[in-house]
């Protein structure tokens, strides 16, 4: 009797469905089997689950090693498979594959072609197997090119193409079925990542964060980090958010290019993008994504050793803002004309009482030309702290004027709107988790009798180990609602006191005390990063000396 084992291999999840393709290749090959009678199939299967036999080398396919393995262990005598293309699609790897296991006596055999194993000395059998895993290469290379060209012509029409949803959206049953029979999926925005997503973009655009920074920003807020995909943001994550034109409704293909086995991102101007775009998937406007897009590329070229590309120097960027020195991109020496760079000086003192000596840094932007000889009279570097006020006071007097005639009642409406729906969202979440919780507990406390009687298959000790956790966590979750509740209570008070109790109120003070920040405010009371964007906007140079400083607004 001759000892027979079969493999099995899919290319596609769909085909491990129970009535899939799978199911149908293990019993056709099992009745091929049971009509020869001096063969004996043993218990051992090999199975290669959504796997090509195209794209995979041999000595990559595990399975394919491990039946090599066993076959020189002299472990079974016949390898039996629905079809060749069961074994691979690589015409001289396969072919080679085939001829070692005949080297160890196991012959292939499969359902449509009978044994496909020559005889070590059959050079015309060894060539019509090479010729005929040539014909499955081909095959399969001619098949994923009408694929990719099919795809190509769908994407320039619009259609989204499968695969995972891009984040800020799920995947929904279109109605329609493929000529498969499977469902085919179409992709619908979900509004609470939406929003995240829109942050991103600000983030990235107006305040010209990088990625790791808007990552480290997300993760330190609770309720963003609890929407982040695998449960915390990364800055690969916040990258292929930013540079994925689906947010301003475009569906792409070919972003990525498997090169060597590993799939590697492709210069964008490479991508296959749709026409125009579809309005249902916009979750930002184009101008945005576009500026967005600029705003990287120019910083990108900040850190290259060549010169930048033309225009950079007409569209300003921060290289890496970390709000430090807001002024460093503009502020030059009025001796020199030298771009000022950052210094430091420390100041020390020690406390009477204790005798402890204590000290203090004090950020400077000075002159790096200063010690080189040229002279600079008796202030070559000045206090940050000092420079930036009278700086910030003029840049306000400049903004009040641009923006004197915006709506800033409207503006203010709406970010009291934003955040109220934000506390909203994440108060339905705590209430959910609270529902489900406050059932755990009640199971919990309706087993522990009979866990005291000893009817129950867990010990009393865990039973009430997890009562307790799990009673901790539900105090936690009511906390969060209250301040949830509390903070949306204020929301709505601040509402409810500029817009409700006093209609008129516009860019100035209403009545009972109600005062509406001004744009000049707003800028004095911005992060340092913030006022860094703005002043690079405003100012194109600033000079100073000891006695003088010159501001060129821009425009």
């Amino acid at each position: 009797m001759k000892r027979v084992r079969i493999l099995l291999r899919v290319s596609s999840n769909q085909q491990l469905d129970a009535d899939g393709d799978l199911s149908v290749q293990r019993r056709l090959v099992r009745e091929y089997i049971g009509r020869h009678e001096d063969w004996l199939l043993d218990d051992k299967e090999y199975f290669e689950g959504s796997n090509s036999g195209y794209k995979n080398a041999v000595s990559k396919r595990d399975i394919l090693q491990e039946a090599l393995a066993d076959a020189k262990k002299n472990e079974y005598d016949i390898l039996a498979a629905y079809k060749d293309d069961r074994i691979g699609r690589r015409m001289w790897e396969i072919g080679a594959y085939v001829m070692t296991l005949k080297s160890c006596n196991v012959d292939i055999y499969t359902v449509k072609d009978g044994c496909i194993s020559p005889e070590n000395d059959d050079i015309m059998g060894q060539m019509m197997l090479a010729l005929r895993y040539g014909n499955a290469q081909k095959s399969s290379s001619d098949t994923g090119m009408r694929v990719k060209d099919t795809a190509e012509k769908l994407v320039r029409e619009g259609r989204f193409m499968g695969g995972a949803a891009p984040y800020g959206y799920r995947l929904v049953f279109s109605g329609k079925l493929s000529k498969h029979g499977r469902a085919l999926h179409e992709l619908e925005i979900v509004p609470e990542q939406a929003a995240l997503v829109r942050k991103i973009y600000e983030l990235s655009c107006y305040r010209e964060f990088g990625s790791v920074k808007i990552a480290g920003l997300l993760n330190a807020d609770e309720y963003d980090r609890s929407l982040a995909p695998h449960g915390e943001w990364k800055c690969g994550t916040v990258t292929g958010i930013l540079t994925n034109p689906v947010y301003a409704g475009y569906t792409v293909y070919k972003r990525r290019e498997r090169i060597g086995g590993k799939n590697r991102r492709k210069d964008s101007r490479d991508w296959i993008r749709s026409e125009n775009p579809a309005p249902e998937l916009c979750i930002i406007d184009e101008v945005l994504w576009n500026l967005t897009q600029e705003k990287r590329k120019n910083r990108a070229a900040r850190y290259q050793k060549n010169a930048p590309p033309q225009g950079c120097a007409a569209f300003p960027v921060i290289a890496r803002n970390d709000g430090r020195l807001p002024l460093q991109d503009v502020l030059y020496c009025g001796f020199c004309g030298r771009k000022m760079v950052r210094g430091t000086r420390y100041s020390y003192w020690t406390l009477r009482a204790t005798g402890e000596r204590q000290s203090r840094k004090i950020p400077l932007y000075r002159c790096p030309a200063a010690r080189g000889g040229i002279s600079h009279g008796r202030t070559a570097q000045f206090r940050a702290d000092l420079l930036e006020r009278i700086i910030f006071d003029c840049a306000a007097g400049r903004i009040d004027a641009l923006l004197r005639e915006e709506d800033m009642a409207g503006l203010y409406r709406k970010e009291l709107l934003f955040r109220q729906k934000k506390l909203e969202t994440e108060r339905r979440r705590f209430r959910k988790e609270l529902s489900g919780l406050t059932l755990d507990i009640n199971v919990l406390r309706e087993h522990i009798p009979d866990a005291v009687a000893g009817n129950y298959p867990l010990p009393v000790e865990e039973l009430s180990d997890a009562l307790r956790r799990c009673t901790e966590q539900k105090s936690l979750l009511e906390r969060k609602i209250r301040d949830t509740e509390g903070a949306l209570k204020e929301l709505e008070d601040n509402h409810d006191r500029l817009f409700h109790t006093n209609p008129a109120v516009q860019n100035g003070a209403g009545t009972k005390g109600a005062v509406l920040p001004t744009w000049p405010q707003l800028f004095l009371q911005a992060s340092p990063e913030a006022k860094r964007v703005i002043i690079n906007r405003l100012a194109e140079r600033i000079e100073v000396t000891g006695t003088r400083i010159v501001i060129r607004f821009r425009g």
